[in-house]
């Protein structure tokens, strides 16, 4: 291991500090190098190369945002026996505490970028001659991402589509509720999940969506601060609904009022926010269950026969 880091690093220094750690899916460990400190994250899984392949995909796709600070992502590496790690700038992070607020700021600053570019857009189109045509970064009409994510370790299709309720329910509730079914072959999960899915698009009906580049797995456990500010980091970035990011982020806690409170200053609720709430952490039961077992399947089919109501 030591070997790899400084090969595909390029550095002769390489001396570990600080625990090792890690969350539930990877391990991480914190280095000197001789191009200063990096975090390297770790995972054995076959999947591994392809969850940090989307994982730095997503820290870039957010950073050229410029609305909140992420890790730089450094370099996705094979390791030997299989599996893969993911070196990135290391952060000395705490706690998210003073900067919560802030961090609401700029989660809808996030959320609303890809709307600014689209109205920047239509405006350059209006004008004749000096400035139009010019905007740097490209508006996204539609639904999905350029890469595989991974929230967790399952692998999430990000196909483009059009419209948001054929994405939502085809690449992520359909999805888990496949591996439900081959996983457990859960008969009450199967019929609650047949009836529900035919009313989904009902919920967003009068709802204006434009895609909005999201984190994807906004709980607490993937943010924090610095003395400078807020960061988020393990993402798992598409372009989809604005309120999808909310749910996860109100199911466990970690989140203060100051939080949301900053968020809707800027992005209010729109009419059926709290229903489509629901459905989203529908979505988060259901990746648990996949995730963690049985202990989520209550859960999962209490929140499918509320929306059923």
């Amino acid at each position: 291991m030591e070997k790899l880091l400084k090969t595909e690093l390029k550095t002769t220094v390489l001396k570990a500090f600080g625990s090792s750690g890690g969350g539930c899916i990877s391990q991480g460990q914190s280095y000197e190098t001789d191009h200063g400190r990096v975090f390297v994250k770790i995972n054995s899984k076959p999947q591994a190369r392809t969850m940090f392949e989307g994982e730095m995909a997503s820290l870039r796709a957010i950073q050229e945002t410029n609305t909140v600070r992420v890790p730089q992502p450094i370099k996705v590496m094979d390791l030997p026996g299989g599996g893969a790690a993911f070196a990135m700038e290391y952060l000395r992070m705490k706690r998210l505490c003073k900067y919560s607020a802030k961090l609401g700021e700029q989660v809808a600053d996030l959320h609303l970028y890809n709307q600014k570019l689209g109205g920047k857009l239509k405006k350059e189109e209006n004008t004749v001659g000096k400035g139009a045509g010019h905007t740097e970064s490209h508006y996204v009409d539609k639904f999905g991402f350029h890469t595989v994510t991974c929230c967790g370790y399952i692998c999430q299709t990000n196909e483009w589509q059009s419209d948001w309720p054929t994405f939502f329910i085809r690449h992520r509730l359909q999805a888990q509720m496949d591996l439900i079914e081959r996983d457990y072959g859960d008969r009450e999960a199967r019929e609650l999940w047949s009836q529900l899915k035919r009313k989904i698009p009902e919920m967003f009906r009068d709802v204006e969506i434009i895609p909005a580049l999201i984190h994807g797995d906004l709980w607490a456990g993937n943010v924090a601060e610095d003395d400078s500010g807020p960061i988020l980091f393990d993402p798992a970035c598409f372009y989809g609904h604005s309120e999808f990011e909310l749910a996860i982020a109100m199911m466990f806690g970690g989140f203060c009022c100051s939080f949301f409170s900053a968020y809707h200053s800027k992005i209010p609720k729109a009419p059926g926010f709290d229903k489509r709430n629901k459905l989203y952490q529908l979505f988060n039961y259901i990746n648990h269950w996949n995730h963690f077992g049985t202990g989520y399947r209550g859960s999962t089919l209490n929140v499918m026969r509320k929306l059923l109501k």
